[in-house]
């Protein structure tokens, strides 16, 4: 069975550039722009990874990440954020975070950090 990734972004480009990506890594993948919609998907679709952006309007990251958690407390999730706030990356790490990405990242790198968090 393939692992569902669900990317969570407002910037449409990197949907698309991680969408893309990961279908061809084999992976089933969904794609939230908002808060609403990613939990929304989470709750129909159960995804065994969330790639979530921190900045996002209306409902920010860590907002998402404890909603998520409260949908399935197992959810594996990695942050992305363009902003290098400590405090908000260790508040995810004790959300249940398990890594974090800054943009720009490298896709390999994060592809790798993908494949790795899959295997747990």
């Amino acid at each position: 069975m393939e692992s569902k990734i669900l990317i969570v972004d407002d910037q449409y480009g990197i949907r698309i550039l991680l969408n893309e990506v990961f279908q061809r890594e084999g992976y089933a993948t969904y794609q939230a722009a908002n808060g609403m919609q990613a939990l929304e998907i989470a709750r129909k679709h159960r995804p065994d990874l969330v790639l979530l952006d921190m900045k996002i309007p209306g409902m920010d990251g860590i907002e998402i990440l404890k909603r998520l958690k409260d949908i399935d407390p197992d959810m594996k999730v990695i942050i992305m954020t363009a902003y290098g706030e400590l405090d908000m990356i260790q508040e995810t790490k004790e959300l249940g975070a398990l890594m974090h990405f800054a943009k720009p990242f490298d896709i390999d790198d994060l592809r790798a950090a993908v494949k790795k968090c899959l295997a747990l």
